[in-house]
């Protein structure tokens, strides 16, 4: 597919990297410095709807830099333009609404790392796509690391295949507990009440089951969220029939408050756990950020997270089906 368009530059930014063939994220920038202002910006997407969408999945990741985009009411008409459903975020980041489809990515400290992940992954209904904008960035550190999925699956096949098979087969099951009421000291400090929309504990059950997970109520008010069966991998359509490392074994393995085991309880071996973490940290992508830019990624394509970072930084995120 052409990825030139009338309306956009094609630019470069550190960091990026070349995939099968793929530039990961593909920069696009104004054409021309009289085009930068945000609507021109919106009045260019709205005209190249089926391309943008085209590329972002052919790249998996999309960087809009070098435009206007001054705040949260300006991320929000750019991802409105594009007609997306906005998707419900369930997890246990803590999030706080900004403006319309915008919340902010994490409130949890900059001091620590957000580990890789495809967003509600352990969600019956991951949504397909996350947008990133960068309001401040950060003094140092704070970037938003990439890792094609694809790849991660590959490099495990290579070298643990017979594992890989098992584990597919056999199924994963997660675990993860969390109190009642928020802590934002931890980046995982969202509590049930939050995550389920209630303090009813019959009705986040209910929630919960229509999620996908089961509960197990602990002391205190805690509660242990079970999720049982989930793959290892998934190919999803459009995708060059790429098998994806759609999982979360190494965010959630032996951690204080979360498990990864297999379906039947077994225990997935800790050498594969470990080398698992060390490819997908080989395989990252990272750019530092620049203010105004706007960060569009393939969910189903690509891992997240967060490096640590010194204060200030604010990046807000929006997340659509």
């Amino acid at each position: 597919m052409e990825i030139s368009c009338k309306d956009f530059k094609v630019g470069r930014c550190e960091g990026q990297k070349v995939v099968d063939g793929e530039t990961m994220p593909l920069v696009l920038q104004p054409l021309q410095p009289n085009t930068s202002d945000t609507k021109s910006l919106l009045s260019a997407l709205k005209q190249n709807k089926d391309w943008f969408e085209q590329v972002l999945i052919k790249n998996s990741a999309v960087l809009l830099r070098g435009f206007d985009v001054k705040n949260a009411e300006d991320f929000n008409d750019i991802i409105e333009a594009f007609g997306w459903d906005e998707a419900r975020y369930i997890g246990a980041g803590i999030r706080k609404h900004v403006h319309k489809r915008v919340w902010t990515a994490n409130e949890g400290p900059l001091s620590e790392s957000i580990y890789f992940h495809h967003e509600m992954v352990l969600i019956r209904e991951s949504p397909e796509k996350v947008m990133f904008f960068c309001e401040i960035p950060p003094p140092e550190g704070g970037q938003t690391p990439l890792v094609p999925s694809f790849r991660v699956t590959e490099r495990m096949l290579e070298e643990f295949p017979e594992a890989v098979e098992e584990v597919e087969a056999k199924g994963l099951k997660y675990t993860f507990s969390t109190l009642s009421k928020n802590d934002t000291s931890s980046i995982r400090g969202k509590g049930w009440e939050d995550i389920f929309g209630t303090p009813d504990k019959a009705e986040a059950e209910r929630r919960a089951k229509a999620l996908g997970m089961d509960m197990e109520w602990l002391p205190g008010g805690a509660v242990k969220t079970i999720f049982v069966p989930r793959s290892l991998t998934q190919v999803f359509d459009g995708r060059k029939g790429r098998r994806m490392w759609f999982n979360t074994v190494v965010g959630m393995h032996g951690k204080e408050t979360s498990s990864a085991m297999l379906a039947d309880g077994t225990e997935i071996p800790e050498t594969f756990v470990k080398r698992c973490e060390q490819i997908i940290e080989e395989e990252s992508i990272q750019f530092k950020w620049e203010k105004g830019d706007v960060l569009f990624l393939d969910n189903m394509a690509l891992l997240h997270g967060r490096r640590p970072s010194l204060p200030p930084r604010k990046v807000l995120v929006a997340i659509c089906k």
